[in-house]
Formats: structure tokens, sequence, C-alpha cells
């Protein structure tokens, strides 16, 4: 299954909102694959400096990734397919 990057805005001085993003991450992949639609929720990755936040996904289409960012309030400011 393809992976993809939620890309998304986290300030430096608001780094503590990582954990609860993953938490609304995860739950609303579950939701997903509750519902037939096969999303996992991998991993963040926070880069402080520029204030860029990944949320990684595995799903089987960058539309579907969108969908579960969507659904966790993640404020995506571009999807991609990545290799890992």
């Amino acid at each position: 299954m393809p992976t993809y990057l939620v890309e998304t805005y986290l300030a430096r001085g608001r780094a503590g909102e990582r954990m609860d993003r993953e938490r609304r991450a995860s739950s609303a992949a579950k939701e997903l694959t509750r519902k037939n639609i096969r999303v996992s929720f991998e991993r963040s990755i926070h880069v402080p400096e520029d204030e860029i936040c990944f949320f990684v996904f595995d799903a089987p289409s960058g539309s579907q990734a969108a969908v579960v960012a969507r659904r966790a309030g993640l404020d995506a400011i571009r999807v991609v397919e990545a290799t890992i």
C-alpha cells in the first residue's frame, strides 16, 4: 500500500499539540478502516525550525489520505506520496 505525507503547519511554540493531533489521526484512520477503507496512521515528524509537521499514512490513494486528515482536523497544506 502506498505511503503518503500529509503536510501541516505546527508552530514551534505549539509542539505540545502534536500528540493530540496524532491521537486524532489514529482515531480517524481506524474509523475509515471500520468502513472498509484501509488507512493506517504510522507516525508524525515535526520540523520545529520550519514549523511543519508531517503525518505519515498508508492509504490506497492520496485522496483517501486527505479524507483521513480532514476527519482528524489536521488542516493539510498538501498530501504527497512518499517512499520510506
